[in-house]
Parts: structure tokens; C-alpha cells; sequence
């Protein structure tokens, strides 16, 4: 049987290599726009490396689009129905956080991603990485203190927070269970 995380590591480095010479971009040019170093951007689009969330947002950022359209544009295939043993699963193997993309490929502006982030975990991303979405995100269970800039959103289950203005931003699941939540966001 395959190893299927090293088959996504491998599909997001092809992605990424693919994006960048979409754009005619030198690896330096890419780590440059993205102030990750060339030789983990050279690892990443080679498969040897699986990389944390944070530095693909950096990556993702560096093209002008989000965490998610990356991953989604490195995994889906195509077609209507995102059947559940076909969606793409990526596990951050700095947090353990597992991230789901529910959405089938499409030219609609919706993604719907579905993230359990394991108790006690924490995952940050910088304003650039909401720069070109809005996001709304759907507490299902578990307890998430969301932090957007300077606000701290203390979620419980059921509750649902419409994001503001792009701002840095904290997910944090305080506990004693994993936060499971539901992202809606729309581009552009």
C-alpha cells in the first residue's frame, strides 16, 4: 500500500513548482516573494519534505491565492461530487492539525475546508494569507479561542464568526478535546 502522506507532499511540491513556472519565477525569486529559503522551497517541490502550514501560506501568498486553493489545486481532480475517500487530507507535522477539503474542484469562489486542530495545539497565520478571501468559521466540536489581531473569539460549539479585515490570526484548541470546525470561504 502507498504511503498516502508522501503522496501529497509529493502533489503539493509538483504543485508548487508548477505554479512558479506558471509565473516564469527563479526558485530565488520565489523564495524572495515568499522569505522561505530556496533550499526548502527546492525540498518541497522535490517531495523530499513535508511542509508545515506556515510555510505554505507563505508560499501560497507568494502566488496571490490561499493555504487551501493550493493544496486544492495540487489534489482535486475535477468533477461535481468530492466524494469523502477521494478529498484531500493534509496533516501539518508541526501541529498535527488535519485539514480536510471538502469542496470538488470547481470555478466557484466557495471552498469549504473542515480542520481538527488536536487540544492544546496552536497554528498562526499572517494577514497576507486572508488578504484575498472572507472566511466564516463553523465551531462543530471542542472548544476554539480564535485571536484575529487583537480580538480574542472564544468559540464553543455551534457558534460561528464571521472574520473581519485581514489581520494576523491565531487558532488554538485550549482543550481537553480536539477543536473540530468548519471553514467557509469565499474568493476574491
Amino acid at each position: 500500500m502507498a504511503d498516502i502522506s508522501n503522496d501529497i507532499t509529493s502533489t503539493i511540491g509538483k504543485r508548487i513548482r508548477s505554479e512558479r513556472d506558471l509565473r516564469g519565477w527563479s526558485l530565488a525569486e520565489l523564495a524572495e516573494r515568499s522569505v522561505v529559503s530556496k533550499a526548502m522551497l527546492s525540498a518541497m517541490e522535490r517531495g523530499k519534505t513535508s511542509p508545515t502550514a506556515a510555510l505554505l501560506v507563505r508560499v501560497a501568498s507568494a502566488f496571490g491565492m490561499t493555504l487551501s486553493t493550493l493544496i486544492a489545486r495540487a489534489e482535486t481532480q475535477g468533477g461535481g461530487v468530492a466524494r469523502k475517500d477521494e478529498q484531500s487530507v493534509w496533516r501539518d507535522p508541526a501541529t498535527g492539525y488535519v485539514r480536510r477539503h471538502l469542496s470538488p474542484a470547481s470555478q466557484m469562489p466557495l471552498e469549504l475546508i473542515r480542520v481538527s486542530l488536536p487540544a492544546g495545539a496552536k497554528v498562526s497565520f499572517p494577514a497576507a494569507s486572508y488578504a484575498f478571501i472572507k472566511q466564516q468559521i463553523w465551531l462543530i466540536g471542542g472548544r476554539l479561542d480564535f485571536t484575529e489581531g487583537d480580538v480574542l473569539h472564544r468559540l464553543e460549539p455551534g457558534d460561528c464568526l464571521a472574520l473581519g479585515a485581514p489581520s494576523d490570526c491565531t487558532f488554538h484548541a485550549p482543550g481537553p478535546e480536539a477543536a473540530d470546525y468548519l471553514v467557509a470561504l469565499v474568493r476574491g
